[in-house]
């Protein structure tokens, strides 16, 4: 004998179990239901909510009951209270920031740089994005050995590895190195800056430029002089590093190329 539930509503019919309500607030990261798309709330007006992702495509999508998740769960976006457009924090870098985000599990891939002070400039306009994407710099005492420190690290598909080398010139010592590393799970680019200080923009430490050192000169110690700093390279890099608040302080051709390494780290092989 057929056993039959004694609620006979089809599913269709029925009503469906209420959802929270979260105030799209700048830099809230949601799924969009339908399509998947995963990003940080930027703007949000006349019932509809533009997210960013971290590629920094837009996409605009209606608030609509039910439709996004958050952390797993159907949430119901509606807007803040504030009523105006809402704007998103940012990072150093750019990036919209992730209120509240844990630092990520590292992952085996590395990112290495040519010298502690390229790390030190690298945390601290990128630090908040490699938490979040649980990538690691390390830094390098020259790039002589390269070839033979890539072969040791042995990069592979789930653990890719990126190098920023200084004064990357076509025809330089440091081009001949990396164009010997080979592997397809390595990627060796560079500045064209003969130091990272000269990656940091000169209007960003009150200087009009900065000095041509003769060759032969040491070129850290012949910018001090130039400059009438006092000939401490630790002392003057600490004076540039404090001129340096987001990626609009630093040149073009670095930010390229952190951001390409940071993508080739993170993006499955």
């Amino acid at each position: 004998m057929r056993q039959y539930s004694p609620d006979l509503t089809p599913p269709w019919k029925k009503p469906q179990q209420p959802v929270p309500e979260v105030p799209a607030e700048p830099g809230l990261v949601v799924e969009e239901a339908g399509t998947g798309f995963c990003g940080a709330v930027i703007r949000c007006e006349a019932g509809t909510v533009t997210l960013e992702d971290r590629f920094g495509k837009h996409r605009v999508f209606p608030m609509e009951p039910r439709g996004f998740l958050l952390e797993g769960r159907a949430v119901t976006l509606i807007r803040p209270s504030s009523g105006g457009p809402a704007r998103p924090a940012r990072t150093a870098s750019g990036s919209v920031a992730v209120p509240g985000a844990r630092a990520r599990v590292a992952r085996a891939g590395r990112i290495y740089v040519e010298g502690r002070h390229d790390a030190e400039l690298v945390e601290k306009v990128w630090g908040d994005d490699l938490r979040i994407e649980g990538v690691v710099v390390e830094y390098l005492e020259g790039v002589d050995d390269l070839p033979s420190i890539v072969d040791s690290f042995a990069p592979g598909p789930d653990a890719r590895l990126g190098v920023l080398v200084d004064h990357l010139v076509p025809g330089s010592k440091e081009w001949r190195i990396a164009e010997s590393v080979t592997s397809d799970h390595a990627l060796v680019v560079g500045h064209p800056y003969i130091d990272i200080w000269e990656a940091v923009k000169p209007s960003s430490l009150g200087i009009e430029a900065w000095p041509r050192v003769p060759r032969g000169q040491d070129w850290k110690t012949g910018v001090c002089r130039a400059l009438g700093w006092p000939e401490s390279t630790g002392a003057a890099w600490q004076r540039i590093l404090s001129g340096v608040r987001s990626y609009k302080d630093l040149e073009p051709e670095l930010l390229g190329r952190v951001e390409e390494l940071i993508d080739f780290v993170t993006t499955p092989a």
